[in-house]
């Protein structure tokens, strides 16, 4: 389904009912806004692992502008700031009150630009897998620990000076460092890609989000792998020590890199689902 939401049109998809029978009346559920890594990749990759959340919660997968079966706009709104009032306005556009955002990776950083721009407006928060800041040293450090050498001169090849020939290299000696599982090629295979918004968006690399990370008070959940060399768990640190007005549950995986839900899928759906109901 399609949705104006200011200069442009989002994709979204919806799993789960709203409302549920419940005895002689219908009970409301939470909402829960899924928002995608990348840039430039789309919502496929919850599915259909976070399909079996629709059972406590109504699901609402977006699409960001630029990004999968959304518009492609106008290159020059591809910023943080644009994509964090998009939440806003397809809550505004669906009439989704206090909704829970969880972002992972790239939509991480589009759920700590929202929660700091629109603070009052999110029931809770879930920040997976990401990171408040590009800390281009502490990433190449990381992928030379997990993947090597080669791992670590694509990695500073790419986020230094994203081409078509690093992003090559990058995919091929840091993509399998993303995981100590071996990664389902399908998910790659599913999305909707663009090419231009996996290259990285303007000011990307000099975004620090952990300022406007004060203004969030809303209860707020900060999951990370271990072995996760593209948000290292140094940085997951950084966001729960910016959290100053709010105190955020930290649930930290230890067998996992960047994709928790493949590698600790009972541990880590547990967690979402108590957070989401509680």
């Amino acid at each position: 389904m399609r949705v104006k939401v200011g200069d442009t049109t989002l994709f979204f998809d919806v799993e789960g009912a709203k409302f549920v029978p419940d005895g002689p009346g219908m009970r409301e559920r939470p909402t829960v806004l899924l928002l995608h890594g990348g840039p430039g990749f789309d919502h496929s990759n919850f599915m259909p692992a976070f399909g079996q959340l629709a059972d406590v919660a109504q699901l609402i997968y977006v699409d960001h502008r630029g990004n999968g079966r959304s518009d492609r706009s106008d290159p020059d709104s591809w910023r943080l700031d644009t994509w964090a009032d998009d939440v806003r306005g397809l809550c505004d556009a669906l009439e989704i009150e206090k909704p829970i955002v969880l972002g992972w990776s790239f939509g991480g950083f589009v759920a700590q630009a929202y929660g700091a721009r629109h603070p009052d407006h999110p029931s809770k928060l879930i920040f997976q897998s990401t990171a408040p800041r590009m800390d281009i040293d502490s990433v190449v450090g990381a992928f030379r620990a997990i993947g090597g050498e080669d791992a670590a001169v694509a990695a500073k090849q790419f986020w230094t000076e994203p081409t078509d020939e690093s992003m090559a290299a990058y995919m091929q000696h840091c993509l399998p460092a993303y995981s100590p599982a071996p990664l389902d090629m399908a998910q790659m295979t599913r999305c909707e890609l663009n090419f231009e918004l996996l290259k990285g968006f303007e000011g990307e690399k000099e975004m620090d989000l952990r300022a406007g990370l004060a203004s969030v008070t809303c209860p707020t959940l900060v999951l990370a792998g271990a072995l996760d060399p593209i948000t290292p768990i140094k940085a997951a640190g950084e966001i729960v020590a910016a959290l100053t007005s709010t105190t955020p549950q930290y649930e930290q995986f230890e067998q996992s890199g960047h994709f928790i839900s493949d590698t600790e899928p009972d541990r880590f759906f547990t967690v979402l689902r108590e957070f989401i109901t509680a």
